[in-house]
């Protein structure tokens, strides 16, 4: 959407000013237990296009433009934010850019792929947030430099307002792992330039296995974005199954929240949890390609949605060990 504004500021608007509303989605999926992100073009775009006055509506202008530039249709979406930051402003033009973006879940079996988009580990963007396997090296050397970045401040109380930051964000200093915290710890990463976004030369010594690989203009800001939604989202409403096969084992089902959250479960509690919460229901049938013995297959009981126990979702009974 183009819209030139022709009030002056006592009109509360801005005389000559361009905006550009753009319309961008975050499309996940879970394949092999890795989450996995939607990306278009050769420099790690997400999908995206502009609101155009044909549109019906906003969702129905971004499913138009995501299958359009993936072959990929969409199933469910939720808003996600706006963003529409003074530094979105393109340089030298007095146009300001408005993005507004949508977190799109994709079951395995419904993925497609195409000579135009690809699907790509979250964790390739964001390499310090899988802690599956224990802490990732990437942290350690993140750290070290947060620390000398918050030393190097012009101040005593600048220094400990950004070690503080940085120990919240990045769990030193005594602090536990938040793995909602996604943005708040790009958003450090970008500040104290240390990443590729970010300019600057700092970047530049840290191989993409630590800094994660770049995106497109905020793209990757974006991506995280949608991921702390997600974290957070599975926590208390039950949309892990939007992103599950018809039908799958208890396993399979956990495999996939541990991939989201970047963090182990504690496998028994993880059941009696579901089983309380009467989130599944067994289909009768059973798995015989598990590597071990067959295990019983489950499906989302829809039921849940009209019951209260929607409030109640999945919560991570996360091992802290």
């Amino acid at each position: 959407m183009h819209d030139q504004a022709t009030r002056n500021k006592n009109g509360n608007s801005w005389e000559g000013r361009d905006i550009n509303l753009d319309l961008i989605a975050v499309v996940a999926a879970v394949t092999d237990r890795e989450p996995c992100v939607l990306t278009v073009g050769q420099r790690d775009s997400l999908p995206s296009g502009p609101f155009e006055l044909s549109h019906r509506s906003l969702q129905s202008g971004l499913r138009d433009w995501v299958e359009q530039q993936t072959g990929h249709p969409l199933g469910y979406i939720e808003q996600l934010y706006t963003f529409a930051d003074r530094d979105r402003i393109i340089s030298g033009r007095e146009q300001r850019n408005i993005s507004i973006s949508y977190l799109a879940l994709t079951r395995q079996d419904a993925m497609t792929t195409s000579h135009k988009s690809h699907w790509r580990s979250w964790y390739d963007y964001f390499p310090w947030e899988d802690h599956r396997s224990g802490g990732p090296e990437a942290l350690d050397l993140l750290r070290r430099r947060l620390i000398a970045w918050a030393k190097a401040a012009s101040s005593m109380a600048a220094g400990r307002e950004r070690r503080q930051r940085a120990a919240i964000a990045f769990a030193f200093d005594d602090r536990p792992w938040n793995e909602e915290l996604t943005l708040q710890r790009y958003e450090l990463l970008f500040e104290a330039g240390l990443i590729g976004e970010a300019g600057g030369g700092a970047s530049i010594t840290l191989p993409a296995t630590v800094s994660g690989k770049p995106m497109v203009c905020d793209h990757r800001r974006i991506l995280a974005t949608g991921i702390a939604r997600l974290r957070s989202k599975i926590k208390y409403r039950p949309v892990v199954f939007e992103l599950m096969r018809p039908s799958f084992t208890l396993l399979q089902l956990q495999r996939t929240v541990e991939a989201l959250a970047g963090r182990l479960i504690n496998k028994p509690n993880f059941r009696r949890l579901v089983e309380q919460q009467e989130l599944v229901e067994e289909t009768g049938e059973t798995a015989l390609d598990t590597g071990g013995r067959p295990a019983k297959l489950f499906r989302f009981r829809r039921a849940v949605l009209d019951d209260s126990a929607a409030v109640v979702g999945t919560k991570l009974p996360l091992s802290r060990a």
